[in-house]
């Protein structure tokens, strides 16, 4: 029997890190609303991807979730650098939709220290521009994954 990898879903509030979670194990297990700072506990499940089976790790988010909770933020914060330091390897969600902006940068620059492999998945394409999401390309991680 070998052991799962571990594949943490990092990335701010509400970029769709829930909806992937629950296109990974294929349930509706994590809650999804456009709603930002809903997903607050680190939350796992067995998931497959091109017939490899892992164990995903749903975040609520790094940074500020634009509602004014401060101590929720942090909570939901230290609970994704939990899910970082746990993780074999980091699925780094992004806005395509949003752009990239300074959280964005600085959550990839953390990231890139790590030594871990990290991908840039880029989330929210729905209608923007084909090129959007190349411009995550500029945090240093690799293409970004539409």
């Amino acid at each position: 029997m070998s052991i799962k990898p571990v594949v943490a879903l990092i990335g701010r509030p509400n970029v769709g890190k829930s909806t992937l979670f629950n296109q990974f194990t294929k349930s509706r297990q994590a809650l999804v609303a456009d709603l930002s700072g809903l997903t607050r506990d680190r939350q796992y499940g067995d998931a497959t991807y091109e017939d490899k089976a892992f164990i995903v790790v749903d975040t609520g988010g790094i940074g500020e979730a634009d509602d004014g909770r401060g101590d929720i933020d942090d909570y939901m914060s230290e609970q994704s650098y939990t899910a970082i330091h746990e993780a074999d390897i980091i699925v780094f969600v992004v806005d395509a939709r949003a752009g990239m902006i300074g959280a964005d940068a600085e959550i990839g620059k953390f990231l890139h220290t790590l030594g871990k492999p990290v991908y840039v998945v880029a989330n929210k394409v729905d209608g923007v521009h084909d090129s959007a999401p190349a411009e995550f390309y500029a945090l240093g991680l690799g293409e970004p994954y539409p």
